[in-house]
């Protein structure tokens, strides 16, 4: 397999990897120079909005409610960029920036490190942010991302990478028929604003029961208000975690290829997006539009709106501390669902 990053919001521009007749498909959405990446972050991109494809986000991945937040008896204002809140850090934030790469080769393959300066005041933040984001194409098949960062003032962090898959390959169509299993007894179910209601919320007997594997479309309409609300999924599941450190949080299949997808994370949660947003009015790197429910996304998080919601993990980086963070998205083939998903009985040991 191989990765392509640009230093452009660290996107993960591109992963080839191949099927279980050995033909190589790009499985990551995107757009095949950086000028279509740059429309697509401009203030009015489209009915499709800015998606965020493959890159870093921060400095808080996911949704703050309001555009605020309370932290040591000061309250700061953010812009909403996605009303009435701030999504993914607010506009023109980690995504849009260029990195400063350094490339690197170990035992376990390739690497590229990426580092930011976020100045204190960005986007309403507080505290001035250096942040490091390392990505691995390890041997065995897997891209391995580990974020650091630390702060000079107490503020709130939280990162993610926004990569879209379609594991038939991208602009291949839709991503409906992919199995996928969650490794996740809770959620935490949202409002009319995709804001977390503060609660975790048994996903059994709900549409967002995924401990069993099952296509992404077959509850992805369905009538529940919660999966309404979010016109598919766009919901945070909180990981089943056994203790520290990396542990299991998804399985993807494809059918038709027979990829699969294993993502692992030291996160307390991840967010399936079913791109319930996409419209038709972007066209990838194969020339071909991407429309609603034509890939899937797997954020690895913690929890959204975190910084308003005392119960949650905490989000808080204060001086002193270094944020540690670690996600592996890895590959390979089966021959069916049946052998896809039968070696997570037995327990699995993260890659690398």
């Amino acid at each position: 397999m191989s990765v392509a990053i640009s230093t452009y919001g660290g996107i993960v521009q591109a992963i080839n990897v191949p099927d279980r007749d050995g033909e190589i498909a790009d499985v990551a959405l995107g757009f095949a120079n950086l000028d279509g990446y740059l429309a697509n972050n401009s203030s009015s991109p489209g009915p499709s909005g800015t998606t965020y494809f493959g890159a870093i986000v921060g400095r808080y991945a996911n949704r703050i409610a309001n555009g605020s937040f309370a932290l040591d008896g000061h309250t700061y204002t953010l812009p909403r960029n996605n009303d009435p809140n701030t999504l993914h850090g607010g506009p023109n934030a980690w995504s849009t920036k260029v990195w400063r790469p350094t490339p690197g080769n170990g035992p376990e393959g390739p690497s590229l490190a990426l580092t930011y300066n976020d100045p204190a005041g960005a986007n309403g933040f507080p505290g001035t942010i250096t942040a490091k984001v390392v990505y691995s194409l390890l041997s065995s098949n897997a891209l391995r991302i580990d974020y650091s960062a630390s702060t000079d003032a107490p503020t709130v962090l939280a990162l993610t990478n926004h990569t879209y898959f379609n594991l038939a390959g991208e602009g291949s169509g839709s991503a409906l028929g992919h199995e996928l299993m969650i490794d996740a007894e809770g959620y935490t179910p949202i409002n009319s604003n995709l804001i977390p209601s503060g609660q975790v919320t048994p996903v059994a007997g709900t549409p967002l029961d995924f401990r069993t594997p099952k296509p992404i479309g077959r509850d992805v309409d369905d009538a529940d208000p919660q999966i309404a609300l979010a016109r598919g999924f766009d919901h945070n599941f909180v990981i089943n975690r056994p203790g520290a450190g990396l542990t299991l949080a998804a399985r993807a299949f494809d059918p038709a290829s027979g990829r699969v997808l294993t993502v692992w994370t030291t996160e307390p949660g991840v967010q399936l997006y079913s791109s319930n947003f996409l419209r038709g009015d972007l066209a990838g790197k194969s020339g071909r539009a991407y429309d609603a429910r034509s890939a899937f996304a797997l954020e690895t998080q913690h929890f959204p709106n975190s910084p308003n919601e005392p119960s949650f993990p905490s989000t808080v980086l204060r001086p002193g501390e270094t944020l540690h963070s670690t996600t592996i998205y890895q590959f390979s083939v089966a021959h069916s669902g049946e052998d896809a998903f039968a070696t997570l009985e037995g327990g699995l040991e993260p890659p690398g």
